[in-house]
């Protein structure tokens, strides 16, 4: 009867234990996900020749960055980096802008690198820091056209942001269409297909941990109202925005649109995969809109 009872016992145990240590290890994703990615940036190199900004958003938060100006009426282009990331990601891609003719401006996104700011908030917060950015070029390049490189979370921030006037061109990399599929699918990637069943314990904490719904956080349904240009670029290996979920995001996207599949590519800073390749199209694409080739 005693090895009856342990047996009981332990049948009811181990389930609540493994409870337990699931509701543990979502608690600790959720903090590490969405503290801040603050970071030392520095000085720009000094062959961008740029000066550095300091830009004031809402709430009196502060945006760093650095704006190298190109040739005039050559066009802007404002970099948006990815998640945990900062403006240094997208430094090579102010170097090939910038020998093109362009002016460029790269900022660290709220609660990355040296700007100011609680959490990361997968975009929704971190548009102030766009809308910020985007006064700044207006008013310090008065004239000039201006477009916007945005990766991953840069990408999300900028149609949070519902700018106004709209870019007069858009690159978006990368990007998420739902944070429901993007929670499910990097659970996916580490636990198998049972990971997309650990998705609410994550989602469950958007409220409480930084006050905002999972219906918040979908940039999908912002881009039939997004009024420029746009080049969708997404690898076609990547699993954390696979290739369906990027077709799904070009379909409710308002015309003129084009889509680019970078064949072989995962969630990769898609410059370093193929930079060549990279530069041909962008040049292409920002050159028809912004300096009128």
């Amino acid at each position: 009867m005693n090895k009856l009872r342990r047996a009981v016992l332990l049948l009811l145990i181990i389930p609540l234990l493994f409870s337990l240590l699931m509701a543990l290890l979502s608690l600790c994703a959720g903090e590490l996900l969405s503290r801040p990615a603050r970071a030392v940036v520095g000085a720009a190199p000094a062959d961008l020749l740029a000066e550095s900004v300091r830009l004031h958003g809402a709430d009196s938060s502060q945006v760093s960055g650095w704006l190298a100006r190109g040739r005039p009426g050559g066009g802007a282009v404002l970099l948006l980096h990815g998640v945990r990331s900062n403006r240094l990601q997208m430094l090579a891609r102010a170097r090939f802008l910038k020998a093109a003719g362009y002016s460029v401006l790269l900022i660290d996104l709220p609660s990355h690198g040296e700007s100011t700011g609680e959490r990361i908030s997968f975009g929704l917060r971190e548009a102030d820091g766009v809308r910020a950015a985007l006064r700044h070029l207006r008013r310090a390049l008065p004239g000039e056209r201006i477009g916007v490189v945005a990766v991953s979370l840069g990408a999300a921030s900028l149609l949070f942001a519902k700018a106004e006037p709209a870019p007069d061109a858009v690159v978006l990399e990368s990007m998420y269409a739902t944070i429901e599929e993007a929670v499910g699918n990097r659970l996916a990637m580490r636990f198998g297909v049972m990971g997309r069943h650990l998705a609410p314990l994550l989602l469950c904490q958007l409220p409480w941990r930084l006050g905002i719904a999972a219906e918040q956080l979908r940039p999908i349904t912002l881009l039939p109202g997004l009024a420029a240009p746009l080049l969708i670029a997404s690898g076609t290996e990547d699993r954390q925005t696979p290739i369906e979920e990027t077709h799904r995001l070009f379909a409710a996207a308002s015309g003129p649109k084009t889509l680019w599949e970078v064949q072989g590519a995962a969630h990769a800073d898609l410059h370093t995969f193929g930079p060549a390749a990279y530069e041909a199209r962008l040049l292409a694409f920002l050159g028809s809109h912004l300096q009128g080739r």
